[in-house]
C-alpha cells in the first residue's frame, strides 16, 4: 500500500510539473516565433513541447489510475479496520447509539478518509516539489524574478489555504455531525411514522428535520464559500504573481543579461505553477474533513472492548450446564443494581420460564448468557468453568439466543435461516421452520423459502419476523436454547402451540424462556420471576406487581 501511495504522489508530481513545463516551453517558443527565426532553430523547442502535451496527458491519466486504486485499497482495509474494531462493541456497548449516527460514520466518514491521497497528502507534496524547480529556474534567468515568485508562491500556498481553514473550520467540523443528526432523525422519523401520525407528531418531527437539513446546508454552503473564495483568490494571485515576475524580470532584459525571449517563458511559468497552488486551498478543507471523521471514527472504536477472548482458551467439554452464581449487574457505578446476586441454572433437559416486567433486567440476563457483556460480580459458568475462559464463539455455538429484537438482513427467508449453519441441508431447513410454526406460511408464498424479506424484514409482520429467527435459532443446533419473548405478536393459539411445540421437541436440550405471557407456565419445570433484580418463585397472583418476594435459596436454585 506505502508503494503504491509513493507512486501516486511521485504521478501526481511529475504531472504537474509536465505541464508547467509545457507552458514554459510554450512561452519560449511563442516568443522565439514571434522574430521569425530559421525553423531549425525551433526543432528541439517544437519537439519539447510536444514530448511535455504526451507526457502531461499519460502521466495525468497513470497518476489516475493508481491513486485511484490506492485510494480504494485503502478505503477497503479502513472498513473491514472499522467494523473488526466495531464488532466487539456491539451489542451492549454501542447499544445506546442511534443508528443514523452509527451509519454515517460507517458510511460517509469513512468515505471521507479516501480522500486523504488525492486531495490532502498529493497536491502539497507535489506543489511544493514544482514550485522550487520553478523558483530554481527563475532565479537562475533572473534573482529578482525569482524572489517576486518565491514569495507570491509562499502567500498562495501558506496564507491564503490558512484563511481557507480559518473561514471554514468551524463549519467542517460541525458538518459531519450534523450529517449524522439529520440521518439518525429521518430513520427515526421513518421507524415511528405511524405512531407518530396517531398521535398527530409528526409535523413536529418534520419540522425538527427541516432544523437539522437547513444546519447541514449552511454549513456545506460555508464550507462551499471558503472553497470557491481560495480557489478565487489563487487565481488572481497568479495573475499579479505574473506581472510582478514580469516586472522584476524587465530590469535584466534592459540591462542584457536576460533575453526579451525569456519574459514568455517566466510569465507561463508562474501561471503554470499556480495551477497546482490551486488545489492547497482544498487540500486545506479537506484536511479539516478528513481529521474530523477520523476523530469521529476514533471516539467510537478507541475505546476496548469490555468481553475479550481469553489469551489460552479453554476447550468446551462435559455437560453443557450453564449457571449464573451470585451475579450483580448495573450499568453504571452510581447506578442501582439491575440483577442483584441472582442464581440460575439452565441444564440439558430442563425448561425454564423467567417472568418480570418491562426494564426489570431480563434481557440483560439473557446477554449475560451468551457473554454480549460480564457481570460486575459474580460469574457465569458453562459446563463448570467461567465462560471468559472460553472464546466466544464456542460459548454462542453452545448457548442460541433468539432475541427480542429479530433482525432480519434483507435477503431471503432460506439466507436468514441458514446464517445459523450454512451447510444445513433442505430438509433442515424446512425442519426448523416447522418447529418455529411458521412453515405452512412459507410454503404457501410464491417463492417458498427464496421470499424476499426486505430491508430489516420489513416485508413481513412482527410475528413472521419473530418466527424466522426463531427457526434459525433452531437450526443452529445449540443445546441450550435462550429465547427472549419468542411468542410476542402472535396470537394465543398460535403462542400455545409454539411453546408446546418446543417443550415436546426440546429432547435433550436446556431452554429459557423470557416472556410476559402466562401461557403454559404449568407445563415448564421452574417458573421464576425476575423483582428488584432478584429471582423469586413465580407467584401467579403478583406478577409483574410484586415487590418482594420468596428468594430462591441455595436448596431451591435452578
Amino acid at each position: 500500500m506505502s508503494r503504491r501511495f509513493a507512486a501516486a504522489i511521485a504521478l501526481s508530481t511529475l504531472t504537474l510539473a509536465s505541464g508547467a513545463a509545457l507552458l514554459a516551453t510554450s512561452g519560449y517558443l511563442i516568443s522565439r516565433a514571434a522574430a521569425r527565426p530559421d525553423i531549425l532553430s525551433l526543432t528541439v523547442v517544437i519537439v519539447g513541447v510536444r514530448f511535455f502535451a504526451l507526457a502531461r496527458a499519460v502521466l495525468r491519466y497513470l497518476e489516475r489510475l493508481v491513486s485511484h486504486d490506492a485510494s480504494f485499497r485503502y478505503l477497503s482495509r479502513v472498513r473491514v479496520r472499522f467494523f473488526t474494531r466495531l464488532e466487539p462493541l456491539v451489542p451492549d456497548e454501542v447499544g445506546g447509539a442511534r443508528i443514523g449516527d452509527l451509519l454515517s460514520r460507517f458510511v460517509a466518514d469513512v468515505d471521507a478518509l479516501q480522500h486523504l491521497l488525492v486531495r490532502v497528502i498529493a497536491p502539497p507534496v507535489a506543489a511544493l516539489v514544482v514550485g522550487l524547480g520553478a523558483i530554481a529556474v527563475a532565479v537562475a534567468l533572473s534573482p529578482a524574478a525569482g524572489l517576486a515568485l518565491a514569495a507570491a508562491l509562499a502567500v498562495g500556498a501558506v496564507v491564503i489555504p490558512l484563511a481557507v481553514v480559518g473561514f471554514a473550520r468551524a463549519a467542517a467540523r460541525r458538518r459531519p455531525a450534523e450529517r449524522a443528526a439529520l440521518a439518525a432523525g429521518v430513520i427515526d422519523l421513518l421507524d415511528a411514522l405511524p405512531e407518530l401520525v396517531a398521535y398527530d407528531a409528526a409535523d413536529d418531527r418534520l419540522r425538527r428535520l427541516a432544523r437539522a437539513e437547513r444546519q447541514v446546508r449552511q454549513s456545506a454552503l460555508r464550507q462551499a464559500l471558503a472553497a470557491g473564495g481560495g480557489d478565487g483568490a489563487v487565481l488572481a494571485l497568479g495573475g499579479v504573481a505574473a506581472a510582478a515576475v514580469l516586472a522584476a524580470a524587465v530590469p535584466a532584459v534592459r540591462s542584457g543579461s536576460l533575453g526579451g525571449v525569456m519574459l514568455g517563458l517566466l510569465a507561463l511559468l508562474t501561471l503554470a505553477v499556480f495551477e497546482g497552488v490551486r488545489a492547497l486551498p482544498q487540500a486545506a478543507e479537506q484536511y479539516v474533513a478528513t481529521n474530523t471523521a477520523a476523530t469521529r471514527l476514533n471516539a467510537l472504536t478507541a475505546r476496548e472492548p469490555a468481553v475479550v477472548d481469553p489469551a489460552r482458551p479453554r476447550v468446551l467439554g462435559g455437560a453443557p450446564a450453564l449457571r449464573l452464581e451470585d451475579v450483580h449487574v448495573r450499568y453504571g457505578p452510581d447506578e442501582p443494581w439491575v440483577l442483584d446476586g441472582v442464581d440460575l441454572t439452565v441444564a440439558p433437559g430442563r425448561s425454564v420460564a423467567l417472568l418480570g416486567a418491562s426494564g426489570a433486567g431480563k434481557t440483560t440476563l439473557a446477554h449475560l448468557l451468551v457473554r454480549f457483556r460480564d457481570p460486575d460480580l459474580g460469574r457465569v459458568t458453562l459446563a463448570g468453568h467461567d465462560l471468559c475462559e472460553y472464546t466466544q464463539d464456542d460459548v454462542r455455538r453452545t448457548v442460541a439466543l433468539a432475541g427480542q429484537e429479530a433482525h432480519l438482513f434483507a435477503t431471503t427467508i432460506r439466507e436468514n435461516v441458514r446464517l445459523a449453519r450454512p451447510e444445513a441441508g433442505e430438509d433442515e431447513l424446512v425442519a426448523a421452520l416447522r418447529r418455529a410454526r411458521i412453515w405452512k406460511w412459507v410454503e404457501s408464498l410464491p417463492d417458498g423459502l427464496d421470499t424476499a424479506v426486505g430491508d430489516e424484514g420489513g416485508l413481513v409482520s412482527g410475528g413472521e419476523r419473530r418466527r424466522i429467527a426463531l427457526a434459525r435459532a433452531f437450526l443452529s443446533g445449540a443445546p441450550l436454547l435462550v429465547l427472549d419473548e419468542p411468542t410476542a405478536h402472535l396470537d394465543d393459539e398460535t403462542a400455545a402451540a409454539l411453546l408446546d411445540d418446543l417443550l415436546d421437541e426440546a429432547g435433550g436440550d436446556g431452554l429459557l424462556l423470557i416472556t410476559h405471557s402466562p401461557l403454559r407456565l404449568e407445563r415448564f419445570d421452574t417458573v421464576l420471576e425476575l423483582v428488584d433484580g432478584r429471582l423469586a418463585q413465580f407467584s401467579p397472583g403478583s406478577s409483574s406487581t410484586m415487590r418482594s418476594g420468596r428468594r430462591v435459596g441455595s436448596s431451591e436454585r435452578t
